[in-house]
């Protein structure tokens, strides 16, 4: 079966579109993959709201089809018990512990792409160097890679620094299961989460079935509003993290947490506006915060790349 290719100009479309087309080409490309794999597919399911989604709308075609769940023990204790209240959910266990990856392996820092760059370029790798330099991997000028300079300064960062946990936390743990039952994930991925996700999509599509991890992501094209509108017009369940879904200023938006995933995760912490992520976690979650910032040295981290993580007093 051939896959498909977009173009940015492809996305945009397919982003405008209303939800009610957006659920009907969803479920399409749930049902092409579905009996593609004789129904031998499972949902990767992390608790959160588009993972939720997709559940649903997976579910509403295919009542049996089975959850996993990467048990990092890194997750919001309001999505661990949303997650237990879910049936048909396998939980999986991660390759080992957060604690031992930043010892041996490093924060996961910046983003994905800069953790992994900085990583290799200390154990010498070339082409990683090149990257920092603002250069391709021959080292011929890059445009693309000018987006790396500024994270140099990284490379004489008094702690380590890797991309590893997601890996050895979630994607190692969901893909073993997958080839020990010989079922195909799908899973709540967007493309307007990250650049990355975004030429996922442009390059295969929904559904990717010659990648070495076959994985058919249906909600590509979605956006944010979408999945919130979703939620606030099916009334489905989901975990009370992330407060009501309310209007402001002509956008839906969340009361409580607007992005869940690992508590202790640094990537893309820099980018947010005040209070972020960490700082509304010292009020909401303060044990879980002293256990981050203080135990694990993750305030030793933010100390070094600027970014604040003190509770602001007036919120």
């Amino acid at each position: 079966m051939s896959e498909a290719v977009y173009t940015k100009q492809d996305l945009t479309v397919m982003q405008g579109w209303p939800l009610a087309r957006k659920i009907q080409e969803t479920q399409a490309k749930i049902r092409e993959w579905y009996e593609h794999y004789g129904g031998r597919v499972f949902v990767s399911f992390s608790g959160g709201k588009d993972s939720t989604i997709l559940l649903d709308l997976v579910r509403g075609l295919y009542p049996d089809v089975p959850a996993a769940y990467a048990d990092t023990g890194l997750e919001y204790p309001e999505i661990q018990e949303f997650v237990r209240s879910v049936p048909n959910v396998e939980w999986l266990q991660p390759v080992m512990p957060f604690t031992q990856i930043i010892q041996q392996y490093g924060y996961p820092v910046i983003s994905k792409d800069v953790a992994k760059r900085i990583y290799y370029a200390r154990k010498g790798s070339k082409w990683a160097i090149n990257h920092l330099n603002g250069l391709n991997s021959d080292g011929s000028p890059s445009w693309f890679c000018q987006r790396y300079l500024k994270w140099r300064v990284l490379l004489d960062a008094p702690f380590l620094i890797s991309e590893y946990c997601c890996g050895a936390m979630k994607t190692r743990p969901l893909h073993k299961y997958a080839r020990q039952t010989g079922r195909a994930g799908i899973m709540g991925t967007m493309a307007c989460e990250s650049k990355r996700r975004e030429g996922a999509f442009l390059q295969t599509g929904c559904n990717a079935y010659n990648t070495k991890e076959p994985a058919c992501k249906p909600l590509s094209f979605w956006t944010e509003q979408d999945a919130l509108q979703y939620l606030r017009m099916t009334g489905i369940p989901y975990a009370s993290i992330y407060g009501d879904i309310v209007e402001r200023d002509g956008k839906l938006v969340t009361t409580g947490a607007q992005r869940t995933g690992c508590m202790f995760c640094m990537f893309g912490l820099h980018l947010e506006k005040e209070p972020n992520r960490f700082q509304r976690m010292a009020l909401t979650h303060p044990k879980q915060y002293d256990f981050c910032v203080n135990k694990l040295g993750c305030g030793k981290v933010l100390d070094y790349i600027g970014v604040p993580y003190q509770p602001l007093t007036d919120h």
